[in-house]
């Protein structure tokens, strides 16, 4: 019975590697290039990936003692707004990815965590973790459509960005408005 037992992987899933090619021999590499359709949730709330939309996956597969280190890189594009003026964000990202998954009977899978490196079901294993810490932990947790956005007018809601530079509300305090009114209706 396994350490750290796993639902079983399907080999038909977009984002699950079968690694029977690549020999078991510290050293050898298999080159592992494919598009996939993003997975859901794969972002933050105001910036991810859609669900659906082409993630290119450029990856090394390595066979190392303990397992298969995959690295490389992971593209795709971004759909968010400006967490200052709310503007739609279209954007592309390029991130990199590492990561050991190790084989059910390595001393890897003896002397570490569950969640602290992947594990390898029989010759499958499953990149979806990888790939998701690998794009949202580059996300903003505030993204914004450019580093200088002023945002909105507190007072009227309006894009400081497309407002002159001298705009301004005037700013009347509550505990004089009716003497304001007062004045306006003598004239």
């Amino acid at each position: 019975m396994p350490k750290h037992p796993q639902n079983h992987l399907d080999p038909r899933q977009p984002l699950v590697v079968d690694t029977t090619k690549l020999p078991r021999q510290p050293g050898a590499t298999r080159a592992l290039q494919r598009v996939i359709p993003a997975p859901a949730d794969l972002g933050l709330e105001l910036i991810s990936v859609p669900e659906g939309s082409d993630v290119e996956l450029d990856l090394t597969l390595t066979s190392v003692s303990e397992g298969v280190y995959v690295s490389g890189n992971v593209r795709g594009s971004l759909f968010g707004e400006c967490g200052r003026c709310l503007d739609e964000i279209v954007e592309s990202f390029d991130v990199p990815l590492a990561e050991l998954f190790a084989y059910a009977d390595s001393t890897t899978e003896e002397t570490t965590d569950a969640d602290e490196v992947g594990r390898m079901q029989g010759d499958l294993l499953d990149l979806e973790p990888a790939v998701r810490d690998a794009v949202v932990l580059t996300l903003p947790a505030n993204p914004v459509c450019r580093p200088d956005c002023p945002g909105l007018c507190s007072e009227c809601g309006a894009r400081l960005a497309d407002l002159p530079a001298d705009h301004r509300h005037e700013a009347v305090d509550p505990r004089w408005a009716a003497l304001r009114n007062l004045s306006s209706s003598e004239e």
